[in-house]
C-alpha cells in the first residue's frame, strides 16, 4: 500500500488530468479546483514537478517562449493517472468510514449539538 499522497501532489497532478499546462497554468488549476482552499507558491510547484518528473509520473510535454519567456508545460503520465486513481480511492475509502461513524453517532441520538436556550 502507497503511502497518502501530499496535498500538493495531489492537486498537482489533478490539475494536469485534462490537458498539459505551464507552471502558472497548474497554479491557476489547483487552485480552481479545489475552491480556492489549495494556493500553491512557484517554489513549492517547481520542486514538485521535479519529484513528480523523476518518479515517472509527470513529464515535460511541450515547450514554448512568450513575451520573451520560456514556458514549459507538463502532462499527467500514465503511470500518475495511476496514481492519482489510487490516491482518489484512498481518500474516497476514508470519507466513507468518517461517514458511516458519523452516521452511526446520529443513530445514538448524538448527532448535532443541542441549542441551549436563551
Amino acid at each position: 500500500m502507497a503511502a497518502p499522497m501530499r496535498e500538493p501532489t495531489f492537486w498537482i497532478l489533478t490539475a494536469l488530468t485534462a490537458a498539459p499546462l505551464h507552471g502558472y497554468g497548474i497554479i491557476q488549476q489547483a487552485g480552481q479546483l479545489s475552491d480556492g482552499r489549495v494556493r500553491l507558491q512557484a517554489g513549492t510547484l517547481y520542486a514538485a514537478l521535479d519529484r513528480l518528473v523523476a518518479e515517472g509520473l509527470v513529464e515535460p510535454d511541450r515547450e514554448e517562449t512568450v513575451d520573451g519567456r520560456n514556458r514549459r508545460y507538463y502532462r499527467l503520465t500514465d503511470d500518475g493517472a495511476g496514481a492519482l486513481d489510487a490516491e482518489a480511492a484512498r481518500l474516497r475509502a476514508s470519507a466513507d468510514a468518517a461517514t458511516a461513524q458519523l452516521r452511526t453517532r446520529r443513530t445514538f441520538g448524538l448527532g448535532t449539538a443541542q441549542l441551549l436556550p436563551n
